[in-house]
């Protein structure tokens, strides 16, 4: 059974080469529309704030004959989210390649947070890689969640209902800046901040896929490639915690905003069980079956 209903488009955004950004319809053969429907927002989060209004106009979308876009490029469909909330440890066999236990019943989710408008970068952008030695940069592909309707305090059973789209994400990590020696207490060993804070570490895209296209958001299969070589390969059902479940838990925490990006853990896979770190000219590709593919250069300063 396929999560993704065909056939599948997403909300891109685009920049022409006078750096103007404008809206579009991105299909599955890369292929960019200038539905004149999304002429009334003039940034995807403008739309998003307007979410209300915007889902219906967009199930009523007619695709047929709408112009293409040309001479225009791809840039990340929401560069500002609110608020980009990562769960960490979410995947049942990543925890166990990572040498820990899958957690017993009643398992909590663990969030962290990357900074909103430094670390977002597009689906094609480089990905920069500094000091490759001392700070090991490794791969996470993702599923990001992208909220519509915001609130608080919201109950699983109806948490769906505020998820306005889905993209493919990858969530790059520096492996070696996360567990410090020299700390003052226990608490103070792992750095969140250094590993998972650095600048342009969450490539994201190529559009969001609108949630009404997305039937079952725990049966999508996640891949990534470095260069041509797969190194994740698994189904959303293997989350701890579903999709609904990391929007009420993030909801008990801080009040959901529209335009708030939830990443959603990664699959087994990663680099560092094996050793395996990001090296400049490394092409890393994250593909979600119905949602697209993001492709990005490791360049080294």
């Amino acid at each position: 059974m396929s999560g993704i209903q065909t056939p599948s488009w997403s909300l891109a955004t685009c920049r022409d080469g006078a750096g103007a950004a404008s809206l579009a319809v991105l299909l599955e053969d890369g292929t960019l529309l200038a539905a004149p429907e999304l002429k009334r927002w003039d940034t995807m989060l403008d739309l998003l704030d307007d979410w209300a209004t915007a889902e219906p106009v967009l199930r009523r979308l007619e695709l047929e004959g709408v112009p293409s876009v040309n001479d225009v490029g791809l840039v990340a469909p929401l560069r500002y989210p609110r608020k980009l909330i990562c769960a960490g440890v979410n995947y049942r066999r990543h925890i166990k390649e990572m040498g820990a236990d899958v957690p017993a019943e009643g398992w909590h989710p663990f969030f962290f947070l990357k900074p909103p408008t430094t670390t977002v970068i597009g689906p094609a952008d480089p990905l920069t890689v500094h000091d490759r030695e001392r700070t090991r940069y490794d791969w996470e592909a993702e599923l990001a969640v992208v909220i519509g309707r915001g609130g608080r305090a919201i109950p699983v059973e109806s948490a769906l209902d505020h998820v306005a789209a889905y993209a493919v994400a990858n969530d790059v990590t520096a492996r070696a800046l996360h567990k410090r020696t020299a700390v003052p207490a226990a608490p103070f060993v792992y750095d969140w901040v250094a590993s998972k804070a650095i600048d342009g570490s969450f490539p994201m895209g190529p559009g969001l896929t609108p949630a009404f296209l997305v039937p079952d958001p725990q049966d999508l299969r996640l891949r990534l490639w470095v260069n041509g070589e797969l190194q994740q390969d698994e189904s959303t059902g293997d989350m701890i915690c579903s999709v609904a479940e990391l929007i009420a838990a993030a909801s008990q925490v801080m009040t959901l905003e529209p335009g708030d990006v939830i990443a959603t853990g990664t699959p087994s896979g990663v680099g560092a069980p094996r050793g395996r770190y990001l090296r400049g000219g490394d092409v890393v590709r994250v593909s979600i079956d119905g949602l697209g593919s993001i492709e990005n250069t490791v360049q080294e300063p």
